[in-house]
C-alpha cells in the first residue's frame, strides 16, 4: 500500500517517533543513506512561493542520492487547468516520489488519491505537517522527551502552523495549547481529532483566548505570521485582532525557565515576535529551519520503505 504524509495525523504516534528517530541518526551522518540511488526523482511542486521548503527538499533529496525535480506548476499545464488525477497518474509513472506546496487540502488529497508513489503535504492553508515535523524534532533535541510537555502556539488559531500543531503535538503526547482570538480559531473538526489523539497519547488540548493565560510555564512558545500567503488584504485588521498575541519579553516571562521560542520563518519583527525574542538565547528557529532537511528526509526515506 503507498503511503501519503497529507497532514500530521497520517502517521501513528510510534510511526512519528521512527521518522524523529531517523532524522537524528540522518542528522549526525547527512550522507550515510542513499534509498534514491539511480538517481531517482522525486517532484517537488510549488504553486506558493518557497525559500525553507524548496531549499531543504531540493538538498534532501540529493543529499539521498536522488534527483530533485522542481517544478513551478505555472509554468506547466497543470498552471492552465490540468486535471489534478491526470498529473498524479503522469508522475507516478516517471517518480519515485511527490510533494506539492498548495492552496487547498482538497488539492493534495485529489493528488494521493490516484498516485502510485508517496504524496508529501509541503503545505496547505489547512496543514503544515512537515514542518511541525522539523519542530518536534528540534524541540526533543533540547528536552530528550517530548510527552507531557507543554507547546503553546501563539496567534492565528485557524492558520496552518495552529492546526498541525494540534495533530502533531498530540501525536506525540504533547498538552498543546492555541492562544488565538474566538474567531481566529482552529477548526472544530481538527480541534476533535486531536483530542482524540490526545486521549490515546496522554497529550492534551487547551484553546485560550487570553494569551497570557497560553504562555504560562509553557516549555515551547511557537508563533508565526498574522497574515499568511493569500492573505495580505487582511494584514491590517489581524494586525489590529492579534495585537495583544505578540510574542514579547513579557509572555516569555510567564512560560518556565528555559522556554523554547519557534517560528517557523519568514518573520515580521515588531509584529507577531518582537525582535529581541526571536534574536535571543531562548530562540531556536535557525536549528528549526535546518531540520526541515533533516526531518523531511527522514520522512520520504520511511515513506518509500513503507510503500
Amino acid at each position: 500500500m503507498t503511503r501519503h504524509f497529507l497532514r500530521d495525523d497520517d502517521l501513528a504516534p510510534a510511526e512519528q517517533a521512527a521518522v524523529l528517530d531517523l532524522a537524528e541518526q540522518m542528522k549526525k551522518d547527512r550522507f550515510g543513506w542513499h534509498p534514491l540511488a539511480g538517481p531517482r526523482a522525486v517532484a517537488v511542486l510549488f504553486d506558493k512561493q518557497s525559500l525553507r521548503t524548496r531549499v531543504s527538499f531540493t538538498v534532501g533529496i540529493a543529499e539521498l542520492g536522488g534527483l530533485p525535480l522542481v517544478i513551478d506548476t505555472q509554468t506547466t499545464h497543470f498552471g492552465r487547468g490540468e486535471a489534478i488525477e491526470d498529473v498524479a497518474r503522469v508522475l507516478s509513472r516517471q517518480v519515485a516520489a511527490v510533494a506539492w506546496r498548495t492552496y487547498g487540502q482538497d488539492r493534495i488529497e485529489a493528488l494521493a488519491a490516484v498516485s502510485a508513489v508517496p504524496v508529501i503535504n509541503a503545505l496547505t492553508d489547512e496543514f503544515h505537517p512537515c514542518q511541525v515535523l522539523a519542530d518536534l524534532q528540534t524541540i526533543r533535541a533540547r528536552y530528550g522527551s517530548l510527552a507531557g510537555r507543554v507547546l503553546t502556539f501563539l496567534g492565528d488559531g485557524a492558520s496552518n502552523m495552529s492546526q498541525s500543531y494540534l495533530l502533531g503535538g498530540t501525536t506525540a503526547g504533547m498538552r498543546v495549547r492555541i492562544g488565538a482570538p474566538e474567531t481566529l480559531g482552529p477548526d472544530p473538526a481538527v480541534v476533535a481529532a486531536a483530542t482524540r489523539i490526545a486521549g490515546q497519547t496522554g497529550g492534551g488540548v487547551e484553546i485560550c483566548t487570553d494569551p497570557a493565560t497560553a504562555c504560562e510555564q509553557a516549555d515551547v512558545i511557537a508563533t508565526d505570521v498574522w497574515a499568511s500567503m493569500g492573505q495580505e488584504a487582511m494584514q491590517a485588521e489581524r494586525r489590529v485582532v492579534l495585537e495583544s498575541y505578540r510574542l514579547d519579553g513579557a509572555k516569555l516571562a510567564l512560560a518556565k525557565p528555559g522556554c523554547l521560542v519557534l517560528h517557523c520563518l519568514p518573520a515580521h519583527r515588531g509584529e507577531e515576535i518582537s525582535a529581541d525574542v526571536i534574536d535571543g538565547p531562548n530562540s531556536v528557529v535557525w536549528e528549526q529551519a535546518e531540520n526541515r532537511l533533516h526531518a523531511q528526509k527522514a520522512l520520504l526515506t520511511w515513506l518509500l520503505e513503507q510503500s
